[in-house]
């Protein structure tokens, strides 16, 4: 009997190690060579499969190479900020296969396909697998990282508060904040009569400031602690993101780790507090409803009455936090670049200068005078496109899907490439890499040979939320701050675009004010 037992225990460990066995070599070989060669008979070229691994150790040592030196000051910034990708490009086409460890990667360069992925109508396509990672989701579990039936819920109940209309009255609060950066850079100039000011943390704090005053109204200040906690969050996180990842690391508990949880901890809390006040004056109409978190509560009301259907407090919390990554990354980018791309060329500052001063004088920009800066609107199309904040968009495919002649099988990575598809001349001209705002004077649509070209805020139903939020806010302040100031780089500034959240300048952007 008790040999019986003996043998019976053996041929459950053998089962067991050859089901473990089984499993590891389905997943590290059989799977990955079974969509390879899927992807291979469709004619797509690219990367062979390297076991575990993939193509990382390349892209990692790439993009370290890559971002270990400046590069000259051109916009050809392509193969600086996205190496990997640029590379791979260039040598398989626009239609390419690379690995992301056990996981193929297909880079889609072709505007039609990019859109027929971002439209999604079969749907079964979603986010990358890699952006619900934990540590991404401390951040905020907000309306970029919902799917499904809870995606178009809060779509519904967030849309109103972007309501065009709604953001023009806010108009003056992207001015107040505007102007208090406008008198702290005048005293910082003094009575001499030039200064030096890197204008990326400038940015930072001024769009942080504006989403703080626009999402909770006369409770900024309160936002903006907020703020400050958020980013000091985000800056750990982005450390973990980049270290090598130990399933489970995570709960370990190390000084920093414990820190991302205080810091969690705090946020939320924080909002709780001010978002259950907010909910309980709104009640009494003792506060104003104009803000967005106003606006949001009062449509998640109005929402619950009509449908039965509204978010938690957690969830409203989870959208507040989002609010900070999303309206506060884009646009200080998007500034920054834009004040850079005008410094190299002061020929457009000056053009930009001279229809703000003919259309508002030395007024504030508002709602009606924002829609006749034409100039200004050609040149921050021009700057998203030779410089967009988010330079690429991940997805994946859980169900086999059919993209143009593309028979894609479930478990793909997607790349939508922008920052490529905007310098490729096939689609702008020999002049892809020029700053030319030029190219936008008809609009969007004639801009590029291929009429879908150019889509800065996504496309298809999940176009970003906020974009008009963040152009209006982008355009107040670039007006503002040409009334007061003429400006150029200065001698200390190294051209060296890369990514973290958003596109940023590696070494801060430096900049020499003269104030008018």
């Amino acid at each position: 009997m008790e040999d019986l037992t003996i043998l019976s225990l053996k041929i459950l460990s053998v089962l067991l190690l050859s089901y473990i066995f089984l499993r590891v070599f389905y997943s590290i070989w059989w799977k990955p060579k079974w969509l390879e060669r899927r992807l291979k008979q469709q004619g797509i070229r690219g990367n062979p499969y390297k076991p575990l691994i993939g193509d990382m150790k390349d892209f990692v040592k790439q993009v370290t190479e890559a971002w270990s030196k400046p590069m000259s000051l051109s916009h050809q910034i392509a193969p600086r900020v996205d190496p990997f990708t640029h590379t791979t490009v260039e040598k398989y086409g626009k239609i390419s296969l690379c690995w992301a460890g056990t996981t193929p990667r297909l880079n889609i360069m072709d505007p039609v396909l990019m859109k027929e992925v971002l439209a999604n109508k079969q749907g079964h396509i979603g986010i990358t697998p890699l952006a619900l990672n934990p540590l991404i989701l401390v951040l905020t579990e907000g309306l970029t990282l919902l799917e499904g039936e809870k995606w178009a819920t809060h779509r519904k109940i967030l849309t109103p508060a972007f309501n065009l209309e709604k953001l023009k009255g806010m108009i003056s609060v992207y001015a107040e904040s505007c102007t208090l950066l406008v008198e702290k850079w005048k005293k910082s100039i003094a009575h001499s009569e030039t200064c030096e000011i890197d204008v990326w943390p400038e940015f930072q704090d001024l769009t942080g400031d504006i989403i703080s005053r626009t999402a909770f109204g006369s409770n900024f200040e309160e936002g903006n602690q907020i703020l400050k906690l958020q980013k000091e969050l985000q800056k750990l996180v982005v450390e973990a993101l980049h270290s090598l990842y130990i399933p489970g690391f995570r709960f370990i508990p190390t000084k920093k780790s414990q820190r991302r949880r205080s810091l969690d901890k705090s946020i939320t809390s924080m909002l709780r507090t001010l978002i259950e006040r907010k909910a309980t004056l709104m009640k009494t109409g003792q506060t104003n409803r104009e803000d967005l978190l106003g606006l949001l509560l009062q449509s998640n009301d109005e929402t619950n009455n009509k449908h039965g259907n509204k978010m938690t407090i957690k969830e409203i919390i989870e959208e507040c936090k989002q609010f900070y990554i999303a309206g506060h990354e884009t646009t200080s980018s998007l500034l920054t670049w834009t004040m850079i791309v005008l410094a190299m060329h002061p020929d457009w500052q000056d053009k930009a200068r001279e229809e703000v001063l003919t259309v508002c004088g030395k007024e504030h920009p508002d709602a009606k005078t924002i829609s006749q800066l034409k100039t200004v609107n050609m040149i921050f199309h021009e700057v998203l496109r030779l410089y967009p904040p988010v330079v690429a968009v991940f997805k994946h495919t859980y169900q086999e899907t059919k993209i143009g002649n593309l028979s894609l099988p479930a478990g793909i990575d997607l790349t939508l490439p922008l920052l490529l598809t905007n310098h490729d001349p096939e689609l702008w001209g020999s002049d892809a890499q020029e700053f030319n705002p030029e190219r936008f004077s008809e609009g969007i649509s004639k801009a590029s040979k291929d009429h879908q070209a150019f889509f800065p805020f996504g496309w298809g139903p999940r176009t970003c939320i906020g974009q008009n939020f963040a152009l209006m806010e982008a355009k107040v302040a670039l007006s503002i701050i040409l009334q007061n100031f003429s400006f150029e780089l200065s001698p200390s500034y190294t051209h060296a675009p890369n990514t973290e959240i958003a596109l940023q300048p590696q070494h801060g952007a430096p900049i020499i004010l003269k104030q008018l």
